[in-house]
């Protein structure tokens, strides 16, 4: 999966585009007017829904994407809506205006971390002849640049049936993948797309099947990929996981730690698929992808998305992560801690050569982890080990080294460093806790200046790498 941070998908977006706005609060009374709740409110945010929710997932990551799609001639879209799309690195260069149409936005009111009620502003009738039109120009004159499309329909009128058939068609035509989140019983509309994205429920009604047993899911995904021409059918199936077929039927299964709320997962779905095959994935590598991602999500409030690092780490959680996933370059691992700041990490910082592993490292790599929620470990190179402890060392060389200490579970991350102090790589990383051993203690340690805090570990009495290669010397 980290080869995925080397590519740049150019994807395009067409669909419903809405704004989700959040009053979060809190509730401690019931109403004397009436038998509702009261919540006293204490934070409003909005963010791009519907299609918006789809590109905000793409952004995140890490997609160059552009959208089409149709706004009305309100304030929600004339400013509010344009307004999220340029915060997000996102044109509204192609937001066709519709005259008198109402831009969608729904208002959801959140108390203790539970929806409590949902309100809707929005214009659910087709856009009409001419807008009609003018999109599908837009999406001729775009379409070559794209590495795939996606469509986002939330039955809002935006991808009407002529519309959608002749969006399918034209890009069939220039050789480009259609990925669909579909709405309503006919799915017909969708005839010739690469793949849809249904759930349980959506499919059981558009395919008249009953879905309750593997043999009912055989027989609806069968049916789907027949009958809208699909060159992979797709159902999503909740808690279950994925069901995938093209000439057989198969099931990646999801694993959710915690599931907070579902809002979006179906937006991740979709851009997650969009954007793995568009990195070159094949569609089971695809569908892994798409659930990692969906599971990030769902630990969430409201209508989140997952970045790489936090499915990667995720993906790491649950055992299926390769050690040398783990290991970052000085690129990586400054984006990354960047990012955990934002999500409220406390980062901790030692460094050392680590060359014959013993219980004296881990206990020192276990007791610096306990300082805070991630730990980086940076590590000597080859060349930097030789000229600190002389031309026999190390006894390992670096790529060894720190798979092994990467495989640790106080361990977040690994990063080799060429330079004889880790000076740089801690400028990069910019921790909050920088550790070293308890042999420092009245020294200036390098990197202390950036830090926040300083903490000394003691090393345990008798363990050490030298004692290790000298016993081993004495009896050879």
């Amino acid at each position: 999966m980290k080869e995925l941070k080397s590519h740049t998908p150019h994807i395009l977006v067409v669909g419903d585009l809405m704004i989700d706005h959040y009053l979060w609060g809190k509730c401690e009374r019931i109403s004397p007017e009436a038998p509702v709740q009261v919540v006293t409110v204490e934070k409003e945010t909005f963010v791009p829904g519907g299609a918006g929710n789809v590109i905000n997932n793409l952004k995140a990551l890490g997609a160059d994407v552009d959208v089409i799609s149709v706004v009305g001639d309100d304030d929600v879209g004339t400013n509010e809506l344009r307004s999220l799309l340029q915060d997000i690195g996102v044109s509204d260069e192609h937001l066709i205006t519709q005259q008198g149409r109402t831009t969608s936005k729904k208002s959801r009111i959140i108390a203790s971390q539970q929806q409590v009620v949902r309100y809707d502003k929005e214009s659910t009738d087709d856009i009409d002849d001419k807008t009609q039109q003018t999109l599908l120009a837009y999406f001729t004159a775009l379409l070559p640049t794209y590495d795939a499309v996606l469509l986002s329909d939330y039955g809002k009128g935006v991808l009407t049936t002529e519309l959608t058939k002749a969006l399918i068609a034209e890009a069939n035509r220039t050789g480009k993948k259609v990925l669909v989140d579909p709405k309503g019983r006919d799915y017909t509309k969708y005839n010739g797309a690469y793949l849809l994205t249904p759930n349980k429920k959506e499919a059981a009604e558009a395919s008249g099947i009953d879905i309750d047993t593997p043999e009912a899911l055989h027989k609806a995904i069968t049916y789907l990929k027949t009958q809208c021409n699909l060159s992979i059918a797709l159902i999503t199936l909740s808690e279950e996981g994925i069901a995938v077929y093209d000439k057989t039927l198969r099931i990646h299964p999801t694993v959710a730690r915690e599931v907070y709320d579902v809002t979006g997962a179906g937006d991740t779905v979709l851009a997650s698929l969009g954007f793995a095959l568009s990195c070159g994935y094949d569609i089971d590598n695809a569908v892994k992808f798409a659930n990692l991602a969906a599971g990030v999500v769902v630990g969430k409030i409201g209508s989140a998305t997952a970045t790489l690092n936090e499915i990667i780490e995720y993906e790491s959680s649950l055992n299926k992560s390769t050690s040398d996933s783990h290991i970052k370059t000085f690129e990586e691992i400054s984006l990354l801690s960047e990012e955990l700041k934002k999500r409220g990490k406390k980062i901790v910082f030692t460094n050392g050569c680590f060359d014959i592993l013993h219980v004296g490292h881990v206990k020192y790599l276990e007791e610096a982890k306990s300082y805070g929620d991630v730990l980086i470990v940076g590590l000597n190179s080859d060349a930097s080990v030789k000229r600190l402890k002389g031309s026999s060392r190390p006894v390992n060389p670096q790529e060894d080294r720190a798979y092994i200490l990467a495989a640790l579970e106080a361990v977040d991350y690994v990063v080799i460093f060429a330079d004889d102090t880790p000076y740089d790589l801690i400028k990069a990383v910019q921790p909050h806790i920088l550790v070293k051993g308890g042999d420092y203690e009245g020294k200036t340690v390098v990197g202390q200046d950036i830090a926040d805090e300083l903490r000394l570990v003691q090393f345990v009495d008798g363990k050490s790498t030298t004692n290790i290669i000298e016993k081993i010397s004495t009896q050879c």
